[in-house]
């Protein structure tokens, strides 16, 4: 079972947040979240040229002021909730990276919800430095997507369709875990995305045998089924040759997926991040993403 029993929405005043609160109203009425709301402020210092910052007697008086004034704002923000969900509204000081990271540790929140910066034409271009760095130190699971601002009411949010997009390295059996058994809760369709590296059929402008390629998507696809099988779980399996980003975005667009899942790998000195492809993933999905 997957428990989502708090759900952390960063709120910065703007149409796009508006979007992201409508995913974590969405997934409150599914799972019974609590929803809590973060407001980060800068330091007054931070929010201030030199020479304003000279002609500030009290900067202690500033920032009581600025508090004030962004929790009047957010008590303010809407956040049509589902009756059965708690609804905290907080306001916190310091780098937003951080603090929403730190929060979600504290407040003990299974997934954090955040948009992206992305818009129009340009979306897949755009990843915002908060948004980036939250998706790489994060603990729990965060959903994200350059969509969200175009959400205008929870109810009209469907999860009838998750695809797990993975790699088949070692940590595809945690994303194939997660996507099924929150498919399975919501009786969603799942489907497994592969994307075969475009190396392995073509390289320098030489493309290499059909049968070699055929003999690669084979092996792919008898791998995942073991996997499906070995899990207990019933999947339609998309594997494609192309890069990652590309081959997720055709998938998910032409079979209508809701939600992309993705991983993160691990590393030495940290508890993961999110691979470079998944970052594109993210900037091109043509759904929201959560990464793991």
């Amino acid at each position: 079972m997957i428990k989502l029993s708090r759900i952390l929405v960063p709120v910065e005043f703007s149409p796009r947040c508006y979007g992201a609160v409508q995913y974590a109203e969405a997934l409150a009425a599914r799972f019974g979240s609590d929803i809590v709301l973060l407001h980060v402020i800068s330091p007054p210092k931070a929010s201030y040229n030199n020479l304003e910052a000279m002609a500030c007697t009290d900067p202690d008086e500033i920032a009581r002021d600025m508090f004030r004034a962004s929790s009047k704002e957010l008590e303010q923000f809407p956040c049509d909730a589902p009756k059965s969900a708690a609804v905290r509204r907080l306001v916190m000081e310091g780098d937003p990276a951080c603090v929403i990271v730190a929060c979600a540790a504290s407040e003990a929140c299974d997934l954090i919800v955040i948009p992206t910066h992305g818009y129009g034409p340009f979306r897949r271009f755009l990843l915002g430095s908060v948004t980036a760095k939250v998706l790489h130190d994060s603990r729990c699971p965060v959903i994200t997507g350059p969509h969200m601002e175009q959400q205008s009411d929870y109810k009209d949010i469907s999860f009838r369709h998750v695809a797990a997009a993975f790699t088949l390295g070692p940590h595809s059996r945690d994303v194939l875990c997660y996507a099924g058994k929150f498919a399975g809760m919501l009786g969603a369709k799942l489907t497994v995305i592969h994307a075969l590296p475009a190396s392995t059929t073509s390289l320098g402008g030489f493309y290499f045998d059909p049968d070699w390629t055929s003999q690669l998507t084979r092996t792919a696809h008898d791998r995942i089924e073991f996997l499906l099988k070995d899990m207990g779980l019933q999947a339609d399996i998309a594997i494609e040759s192309g890069d990652p980003p590309g081959v997720v975005r055709t998938v998910a667009q032409k079979s209508g997926v809701d939600l992309v899942v993705v991983g993160r790998g691990s590393t030495p000195h940290a508890h993961g991040h999110l691979p470079s492809e998944s970052y594109a993933i993210v900037r091109e999905s043509p759904c929201a993403v959560m990464s793991l």
